[in-house]
């Protein structure tokens, strides 16, 4: 451990931040958790001393501990002002989806505290967002780490990281991106159909008992969660995405359905007439099945053409997309390296416990590089 500690700020305690604080509580020389902030309040270490630590294993018990300094939720500038003035480099980790938050990456880069989070706002908003946050990393000194903005804990950002870096040609990206519609059609489309299998709206229920879906399956059902993770990608491999609003995103939500309210009687509202449109999807499978393929949700990105679309697309039955098993992501980057047998990635791409691996594994990066 080097003489110089590293300080820590983490915001977000929800299920990913509260696995993320697990694993962190088990590394060896872990940096100096100072700052850890929830939607209601925020525990410090005291300054100028910035110690005690808070206990990443424990916080629930240190946060009624005299030790600490605690107040209400503080501003991205406020937080930054804090880190920043720790005897030594510091570290956020933003461990929730707030894109105030992202939208205040740079205010943290420009005062040297390098970033670590899942949070996809940040990366698939606006470009000059994405532009301003790399732009200021490079100046401030500062780094910026996200690979589980997609895929979870999977490798997917480095990889492609890697293969630009290394002057590889990226051709196509091409992979099923979201947890939940991978089960989804994993369940409701499997390779080996016998008989006529369950409907479109059982699926959908039960993804959403199962806990896979949002809290509200049309957040899901949109499109719009993948369109994030394949703009960042699009970006990293060279493309100008203006947003994720800015290429084809076919919906799932039938269209009758897309303006009931996500309060909690709308939900139960549209998950009760999900059935209605149960023909519509049947129709969509059996088609596939008569041309011996069949159905899944996929995004994919053509460089060359510079075409990013997300949607359905018919599969033959022994393609590795096809094959696919549970709520698992794939992803194939085709390169010219690569031939014809792309590079893939392929595992669990949902779940509080992979995602805060993702996380924890670049805190160890940045770490690493910081000393």
């Amino acid at each position: 451990m080097s003489a110089n500690p590293i300080y820590l700020g983490v915001i977000g305690v929800g299920g990913v931040g509260n696995a993320f604080l697990s694993q962190l509580s088990r590394l060896p020389n872990a940096p100096k958790l100072v700052l850890l902030a929830r939607s209601t309040q925020t525990l410090l270490s005291p300054a100028p001393a910035y110690s005690p630590s808070i206990p990443a294993g424990d916080w629930k018990c240190a946060a009624e501990a005299p030790s600490l300094t605690k107040s209400g939720p503080l501003s991205p500038d406020d937080i930054a002002s804090y880190l920043s003035s720790a005897p030594g480099r510091s570290i956020l980790v933003d461990n929730t989806s707030d894109p105030t938050l992202a939208s205040s990456y740079p205010v943290f880069l420009r005062k040297g505290i390098s970033i670590v989070t899942p949070n996809k706002k940040a990366f698939s908003s606006d470009l000059g967002l994405w532009k301003d946050i790399f732009a200021t990393a490079a100046q401030g000194k500062a780094l910026v780490y996200h690979e589980s903005t997609v895929g979870a804990g999977l490798p997917v950002i480095s990889s492609l990281k890697d293969l630009v870096a290394t002057g590889d040609e990226v051709t196509r990206i091409e992979g099923v991106f979201s947890g939940t519609l991978s089960f989804l059609f994993n369940t409701f489309a499997p390779v080996s159909a016998g008989g006529p299998g369950a409907k479109w709206s059982e699926v959908v229920a039960k993804a959403k008992e199962l806990g896979y879906t949002e809290p509200d399956p049309r957040d899901d059902l949109n499109g719009m969660d993948v369109a994030r993770k394949l703009t960042i990608l699009a970006r990293i491999a060279g493309l100008e995405v203006q947003s994720p609003e800015s290429f084809p995103i076919e919906s799932l939500i039938p269209k009758e359905l897309a303006s009931v309210p996500s309060t909690a009687a709308g939900i139960e509202e549209f998950m009760k007439r999900l059935p209605e449109f149960d023909g519509q999807m049947t129709e969509i499978k059996e088609k596939a099945e008569k041309e011996g393929k069949v159905v899944r949700y996929v995004g994919s990105v053509d460089v060359g053409k510079k075409e990013v679309r997300v949607g359905l697309q018919y599969f033959d039955k022994d393609s590795a997309i096809a094959g696919l098993k549970g709520s698992d992501n794939i992803i194939n980057f085709y390169t010219k390296r690569y031939g014809t047998n792309p590079l893939i990635v392929q595992g669990a791409g949902a779940g509080g416990d992979v995602t805060a691996m993702g996380v924890t594994a670049d805190l160890l990066k940045v770490v690493e590089r910081l000393h």
